[in-house]
């Protein structure tokens, strides 16, 4: 099924399919299309966002440098970590609902990543010393940008992450709270399906 734009999913108009090139809707087109086949349904954003058709190729590109397996140094469940923590502590809900989803698959922990979301420190238990070190990082960057010194980098060496992967959480946690803000203006419709997905225990 080709992608329609004829739902209001935002506080923003609905895109135009005739304001978009054939190569930009090909591309916007194909991510619906994966998701509907990987999960049986489609993030809404990915409809909202084509209003804006060549800042929105901007991103997908830049989420694509953060999240290559082949150059990146963290996990994608570190970052989807870091994600959550992030858009808990900006109260995104509608970041939650899809990061929260994403991080339930790759843990198969539905308590935890419920945890995560609530509060991280509610997590610690079911954390490594490594794990609950990269959450408190994307929490106090979030919160208190202004007080970040060395120790916060010290402390994060101090568990076992590698330069390369510090830059890289800064990256991510950076690339949250960047989304956050813009979700929060525009407050897209989560899709009812990212709250169930996910759910099955191991």
């Amino acid at each position: 099924m080709a992608l329609e734009f004829n739902e209001q999913l935002s506080r923003l108009q609905a895109p135009k399919r005739e304001d978009m090139t054939d190569e930009q809707y090909a591309v916007f087109d194909k991510a619906v299309e994966t998701m509907e086949k990987n999960w049986g349904f489609s993030n809404n954003l990915f409809k909202v966002l084509p209003l804006n058709a060549a800042q929105y190729i901007g991103f997908l590109n830049f989420k694509g440098s953060l999240f290559n397996p082949e150059t990146c140094y963290l996990s994608d469940a570190d970052k989807e970590m870091i994600g959550v923590v992030v858009s808990s502590a900006n109260s995104c809900n509608y970041c939650l609902t899809t990061h929260g989803d994403a991080l339930r698959g790759y843990t198969k922990n539905p308590v935890l990543v419920d945890k995560l979301s609530y509060n991280f420190r509610s997590a610690k238990p079911m954390l490594t010393e490594k794990h609950f070190a990269l959450c408190e990082y994307a929490w106090y960057v979030t919160r208190h940008p202004d007080e970040i010194t060395e120790a916060q980098v010290e402390g994060l060496r101090a568990v076992g992450f590698n330069d390369h992967e510090i830059l890289e959480a800064a990256f991510v946690a950076g690339f949250f709270n960047y989304t956050n803000r813009w979700v929060a203006t525009i407050e897209p419709i989560a899709n009812p399906g990212h709250y169930f997905h996910n759910r099955e225990k191991d």
